[in-house]
């Protein structure tokens, strides 16, 4: 069977290589500024958030959208009510750093970057380009790495958001520091989604961690069951690339919270 994952990670690695002969970590390090951990501030004192995903394409669906761009995501992402945005820089996901960087220019609110880090220097790079957090996945990380990632992403003023799919995964997130943890509805194998992974996870999720529930959210429905089921938040991309009206379902989704609110 097909293992996607594994050929992203097999061609991240000389892509990884190929990167910091471009630029030098040196020189990665010299660009960068230290930033203020706004995630931190905006997501840990929310009681719901909207995690945007700018997302064109998926390994295993193709191609997402024709009629938008990542910059024109972003702005309506952002006039609707997102708390925050995720921006994929892997080319599998039709994304690069620079799109990043661009998204950065355009809007206000703090930056995801969503790739496959298997290096320190991607964590430096991400900040180099703007981000204010980073995904680090516990099934690509050693357990010797994963946390040292964390405090590199903190030191550097950003946040991690450390992703498990699996009650193995979560088990090693749980055992870091870190506040956000994704759990991933999304089979690393074969890519397939299940919000279930989510809900059969949650009784496990311990009160002072940040449960992001993230892909399978195809419907604000979808989103209203993991809210009710103690998520602080979701990570969405492709459900709202293909909505119909995607600055109505940015909207309905963001609310979910002020729903509830007698």
């Amino acid at each position: 069977m097909r293992n996607i994952l594994e050929e992203i990670v097999e061609a991240k690695r000389p892509a990884v290589e190929a990167a910091k002969e471009k630029l030098p970590l040196s020189e990665v390090k010299a660009r960068l500024t230290v930033g203020t951990r706004p995630v931190a501030e905006k997501l840990g004192n929310a009681r719901w958030s909207l995690i945007a995903e700018c997302k064109l394409q998926s390994p295993a669906k193709g191609r997402l959208t024709v009629t938008h761009t990542v910059d024109e995501l972003a702005r309506v992402y952002e006039a609707n009510g997102a708390a925050m945005l995720s921006v994929h820089t892997d080319p599998h996901f039709l994304g690069k750093s620079e799109d990043l960087a661009r998204v950065r220019k355009e809007v206000s609110l703090p930056l995801l970057r969503k790739d496959f880090v298997i290096d320190p220097y991607q964590v430096y790079e991400a900040r180099m380009l703007g981000a204010d957090a980073v995904l680090l996945i516990v099934r690509i990380l050693p357990e010797e790495v994963l946390q040292p990632m964390i405090d590199l992403a903190e030191a550097l003023g950003m946040d991690a958001l450390v992703e498990a799919h699996g009650a193995e995964d979560l088990e090693r997130a749980l055992a870091t520091t870190a506040r956000f943890i994704g759990i991933n509805n999304r089979n690393l194998t074969t890519f397939r989604t299940d919000i279930s992974e989510t809900l059969s996870l949650m009784p496990q999720f311990p009160s002072d961690r940040i449960a992001i529930s993230e892909s399978g959210v195809l419907t604000a429905d979808d989103a209203r069951t993991l809210y009710k089921a103690g998520c602080r938040g979701v990570l969405v991309g492709e459900g709202l690339v293909r909505a119909p009206d995607t600055a109505a379902m940015v909207r309905e989704i963001a609310g979910i919270a002020k729903e509830a609110e007698p």
